[in-house]
């Protein structure tokens, strides 16, 4: 997440406002600590945020979850 949040070239602090979640919640996901957990509409709101894919975004939980193996 941390790689799609530098893409845009945004700080956690910006993704967090525009997302209405806490700045710990976006750096937890760019510490591969925790995924996004949306629900359909928030996921959208997240893929315009990070101007990314679905795709991009499975990719980035993937990245995640074999992080904590």
């Amino acid at each position: 997440m941390k790689d799609l949040r530098l893409r845009v070239g945004k700080r956690a602090e910006e993704i967090a406002v525009e997302l209405g979640v806490a700045v710990s919640t976006v750096r937890n996901w760019d510490q591969l600590k925790t995924v996004p957990r949306m629900t359909p509409s928030g996921l959208q709101k997240l893929m315009k945020v990070y101007q990314c894919t679905f795709d991009e975004l499975v990719q980035a939980e993937q990245e995640s979850e074999n992080a904590s193996l």
